[in-house]
């Protein structure tokens, strides 16, 4: 499975979301560190939303980078 993770500069680190996942957060010092703890959220995530009977979402955000003059 593979959803769009949207990582931010967050003061002194990084904080990562997934839009299809709310509340599937996590954040680290640097942008990969905060990458992989969000990987390991987003598995979390989803064992707790099996563990709980809950329909596991599609991927369905997307992005895109929109450059103005």
């Amino acid at each position: 499975m593979a959803y769009l993770v949207v990582i931010e500069k967050a003061g002194d680190g990084f904080s990562a979301y997934v839009p299809d996942l709310p509340g599937c957060i996590a954040t680290g010092e640097t942008r990969e560190k905060a990458r992989q703890m969000i990987a390991s959220a987003i598995e979390m995530h989803l064992e707790g939303m099996r563990a709980d009977g809950l329909p596991i979402p599609e991927a369905s955000a997307s992005a895109e980078v929109v450059e103005v003059a």
